[in-house]
């Protein structure tokens, strides 16, 4: 009895192509012996495995802050946030990516939204994480025991494996960015997960103005002596926005001034830093805030590895590969490997408090420098 070949995932076709071999029935022979010991040949696959410059499966997205707030508000009157569902977080889905809830191959980016009185239980997880404010204040994230206020233009990164839970200690609901590694972990194999405590105690359920992170890690340029060693990712669980907002206006006044100080004309940035030894916040993800000034806009930049942004304030028209949108505060797009971005200010004082585009930004820029994968071009 002859028996039937096993199926296999492998699938190969012979074609009549430049830099492929002639079609013959001793190749097709071939590849059937290849897909049986589940072999693939480099040269069936070396256009999509080694192509001349990266092509993301991810694509320039952008989605809408009013509709995402929105079907964020009624999941906070549906969907519990206690255990089972973990959060109340809502993920961006990239349309290139197949429907998983994933930005960018590498990031994750969600609204999450909290009830008034109600808290997100504890756990932790190797995923960094952090939360970013675009509006609302009353939550209370609780890392590691130390209780750290959220307001609007707070930063609170959080590195991997820390026990954290938030809670809502004011009669509004509230809203907030969360960016993590999800996908890289996910993609590599490396992610873990533990459920913590039903409830947080009565004293991490205080709101104080500062958290104690801030009290020692939060006095610029000095660093306590009082700690030695330092966990990956930064001690700092809050940077505060008053604190941004200055550094970004300085710098477009010290260039008015003709002392410099800007990226490019009209152009101010910063990237968030670890307080311990200046390196990157989180060990996969940075952060930076850019403020670009109104009229001014910035040279197109591509760079490897992938980025999401979230428009803090003010209005313009954002340009990613061939796709432009105009944005408004609250408003999410994502940047894929290689694509060329920039930005045009169209923001004043009527949709803005600094009168500028402000823009938060993440990346995995970290990975890719850490692997030596770093490259980046200004197109003009």
């Amino acid at each position: 009895m002859t028996s039937t070949p096993a199926r296999t995932p492998v699938q190969l076709a012979a074609v009549d192509a430049p830099d492929q071999p002639a079609v013959t029935p001793a190749l097709e022979k071939l590849y059937r012996g290849f897909e049986q010991e589940l072999l693939v040949p480099l040269w069936t696959e070396i256009g999509d495995l080694m192509p001349a410059h990266p092509r993301s499966r991810a694509v320039p997205h952008r989605w809408q802050w009013e509709n995402l707030l929105r079907l964020a508000e009624q999941a906070g009157e549906i969907v519990p946030v206690g255990r089972g569902g973990e959060r109340r977080a809502i993920a961006l889905a990239n349309p290139g990516l197949g429907g998983r809830p994933f930005a960018t191959p590498t990031l994750w980016a969600a609204i999450q939204y909290l009830m008034p009185g109600e808290d997100a239980p504890e756990h932790r997880h190797t995923q960094n994480a952090f939360r970013f404010v675009v509006e609302g204040s009353g939550v209370w994230t609780v890392v590691g025991g130390d209780p750290v206020p959220m307001r609007r233009g707070d930063f609170l990164p959080q590195a991997g494996w820390n026990w954290h839970a938030h809670h809502n200690a004011t009669r509004e609901p509230m809203a907030w960015l969360d960016g993590l590694d999800i996908p890289f972990q996910y993609g590599i194999d490396a992610q873990f997960f533990e459920f913590g405590r039903e409830t947080i105690s009565e004293t991490e359920r205080i709101t104080p103005d500062r958290s104690r992170s801030e009290r020692l890690w939060a006095h610029p340029g000095l660093r306590p002596l009082s700690v030695g060693s330092v966990a990956p990712g930064s001690p700092l669980l809050a940077y505060k926005w008053e604190h941004t907002d200055a550094a970004l206006r300085d710098q477009l006044e010290l260039e008015k001034e003709g002392y410099g100080g800007t990226v490019e004309p009209g152009h101010a940035a910063v990237r968030f830093a670890n307080p311990h030894n200046g390196s990157d916040v989180l060990p996969t993800i940075r952060a930076e805030f850019h403020r670009v000034a109104r009229g001014s806009e910035t040279a197109p930049v591509r760079e490897t590895g992938s980025s999401v942004c979230q428009v803090f304030d003010g209005s313009g028209t954002v340009t990613v590969g061939d796709t432009s949108w105009t944005v408004s505060r609250g408003d999410l797009f994502v940047v894929p490997s290689w694509q060329p971005f920039s930005v045009k200010s169209e923001a004043g004082a009527t949709d803005s408090d600094s009168g500028a585009l402000d823009l938060f930004r993440f990346s995995d820029a970290p990975v890719f420098e850490a692997l030596h994968l770093d490259r980046r071009e200004t197109l003009r």
